[in-house]
């Protein structure tokens, strides 16, 4: 063979295997399955007025990919409780009194300044947060926290105005309501009747949830600007309905149908956590009927976990008209089928979960680990966009 032929062999040899080399690697990465992209990464600053920080580049601090079903959008939450939404944009209160804002990939704390402090005591603090249905022009909300007066516990709804990146208390709508270490309730959400509904617990004075002159113990109705509707059940009152252990979950659905979820009695009988019709003036029974039991005048719940305690607190409503409900004992998120009774896990393995919200879609949730009572994975706790619940 001539030094011509064999350069040309050589030639036609490397270019062959150029061929099958890019062959290969391409049929390698169609293999490889597609790895979602936080859309929002927070990280948290180092005091309590935080500035918003833009993440660029991943941190050492930052969440990292995984294979799991969900992506971080933000992280060192400090004992979060609420997710709300405008727009794009996550709001999410802390119970020690800050409100968390989450913009695209910035995460920003926001202070809150009150006429009276936020107590952490227990189950307690800076609690309910709901957005006026008007925020995108008056920038107000409405927040429940706990606060102490002449050596009580009690809790209070306010009317919040945003301020750059605070908050600051315009009116008191409501202050005296019963509260204590545990069972303090704390839910807020408006209603398809453009009222505001407020639950609370029975501040671990079991005798108040059956007195309609306590506020312990009840879902409450109020108008946008902190008075009794005309059409509340009972005259001149806010009670709208009684006989509650400690509610933290409020939700309608699709027809317009009031639910509930509340916590059951702790100890030995325990569980009996309910989910619940909520009617105008009803009577839930707590604390002398819970679970199967009955009594005349007295409404039992549509749903309750026998003697597994999971401790169900915020709900909301998929599109198939089924509740979405997060739990603390529990720690998973559990889907209710009115329609079948049927009551099945969705998500779980990320601990205790306070909170879970659906936005065009898609469903949020937080963990609840840093609480006292769970078990914190770094980076806790975390607000997280689930992927597949496996419909």
């Amino acid at each position: 063979m001539t030094a011509k032929k064999r350069i040309a062999a050589m030639i036609m040899t490397t270019l062959c295997l150029g061929i099958l080399a890019a062959c290969e690697s391409n049929e390698t990465k169609e293999a490889q399955p597609a790895t979602e992209v936080p859309t929002a990464i927070a990280t948290e600053q180092p005091n309590e007025t935080d500035t918003a920080v833009e993440s660029t580049e991943p941190g050492p601090n930052e969440p990292e990919m995984s294979d799991e079903p969900y992506t971080v959008l933000a992280q060192e939450l400090r004992v979060p409780w609420v997710i709300a939404f405008h727009e794009d944009i996550v709001y999410i209160s802390e119970r020690e009194g800050n409100i968390v804002k989450v913009d695209g990939a910035q995460m920003t704390r926001q202070s809150v300044h009150l006429k009276k402090s936020v107590q952490g005591v227990g189950e307690g603090g800076f609690l309910g947060f709901v957005l006026s249905p008007d925020f995108a022009q008056s920038k107000t909300a409405y927040a429940y926290h706990t606060y102490e007066e002449k050596g009580r516990l009690l809790n209070r709804v306010v009317l919040l105005e945003q301020s750059g990146d605070q908050w600051n208390e315009m009116e008191t709508l409501l202050e005296g309501i019963p509260g204590a270490a545990n069972h303090d309730g704390g839910r807020m959400a408006f209603g398809p009747d453009k009222q505001l509904y407020v639950t609370t617990g029975d501040a671990q004075q079991r005798e108040l949830a059956q007195d309609i002159n306590s506020l312990a113990g009840k879902i409450l109705r109020m108008t946008p600007s902190g008075g009794i509707p005309e059409d509340n059940p009972f005259p001149d009152s806010y009670v709208y309905s009684y006989g509650h252990r400690n509610p933290q979950g409020l939700v309608w659905n699709d027809e317009g149908i009031l639910y509930n979820t509340e916590h059951g009695p702790s100890g030995n009988p325990g569980g009996h956590d309910e989910i619940n019709i909520i009617e105008a003036g009803g009577n839930y029974g707590w604390p002398a009927i819970y679970g199967d039991s009955t009594a005349k005048g007295m409404i039992a719940p549509i749903y309750h976990t026998g003697e597994e305690a999971i401790a169900p607190s915020g709900a909301t409503i998929d599109a198939g008209n089924r509740m979405l409900i997060a739990t603390l004992v529990g720690s998973a998120l559990y889907r209710y089928d009115p329609a079948t009774q049927e009551m099945i896990v969705v998500f779980e393995g990320e601990g205790r979960l306070r909170d879970v919200k659906i936005k065009d879609g898609r469903v949020y949730v937080i963990t609840n680990n840093t609480d006292g009572r769970g078990t914190p994975k770094e980076n806790d706790d975390r607000l997280l966009l689930l992927q597949d619940l496996n419909e």
